[in-house]
């Protein structure tokens, strides 16, 4: 399964963001969650994978980015295949190019926004480039706000102050778990949108795990996973195609 080209940003025939080649994932008793998927992300693209629980969504997104390790086949992040890496160069990986945004935020309560934001910096020994950062900071709404704790904003604002965090390093990619999960309609809108906007005006490549067709809806291509596989691929999808896909595999 390919995300071509004119799905995503106008960058092409760049190295994938992402790319997985027959990736296979079987558990111990035999549980397979994946099998045999291949996927190739260009930069670039904003990806939505749907699927009913157990169809192997979230099991994809870790293999992909890095946080488990496939039974079989191959995963490259911005050309870098992570299976020859060993566990320290993996993990340096993942903190410079992936960027993580999960339905729980995962700020730190005692820092500031601002030292939040940086923090994936300053674990990995550098200076932040106060250009981007500022850039992001405008980008995400949250000028005037840096100084704050992540108590004193509300879930939209910490969930923003999160993707300013994903992006700080400039990755290849950005993994979104249920991002907007844990938000009111109004909000998980404005977030969605924010997502967008950096697909469409930044060029980041956006991969989202989510249940919920209106969000997958925004992206350039959704993924249907059913049994560990990729089963179907719709692109520029709207919400009412999605939900009637995921009902039908259900009653399949």
């Amino acid at each position: 399964m390919r995300t071509a080209a004119e799905h995503g940003h106008p960058q092409t025939r760049q190295v994938p963001a992402v790319a997985l080649e027959q990736v296979s994932k079987t558990y111990p008793g035999g549980v397979r969650a994946l099998d045999e998927v291949s996927l190739t992300v260009e930069p670039g693209t904003f990806l939505a994978v749907m699927g009913p629980s157990g169809s192997g969504k979230s099991t994809l997104m870790h293999c992909a980015a890095g946080l488990d390790t496939p039974t079989s086949g191959n995963v490259s992040i911005g050309g870098t295949e992570i299976g020859r890496l060993n566990e320290t160069r993996r993990s340096e990986l993942r903190r410079e190019r992936v960027g993580f945004v999960f339905q729980s935020y995962n700020l730190v309560p005692s820092l500031s926004i601002a030292d939040n934001i940086t923090l994936p910096l300053r674990l990995a020994g550098k200076a932040p480039d106060r250009d981007w950062v500022q850039t992001l900071v405008e980008r995400v709404g949250l000028a005037g706000r840096l100084a704050r704790r992540p108590a004193e904003l509300s879930g939209g604002q910490q969930q923003r102050a999160a993707i300013a965090r994903a992006l700080v390093t400039k990755p290849a990619v950005v993994f979104g778990d249920e991002p907007t999960g844990a938000l009111d309609l109004r909000t998980a809108r404005e977030v969605l949108d924010l997502l967008r906007d950096l697909v469409d005006a930044l060029g980041q490549t956006v991969v989202m795990v989510t249940h919920d067709p209106a969000a997958a809806a925004r992206a350039d291509l959704a993924l249907v996973m059913a049994d560990g596989r990729v089963v179907d691929a719709l692109e520029k999808p709207t919400a009412t195609e999605l939900a009637h896909r995921i009902t039908t595999l259900e009653m399949e």
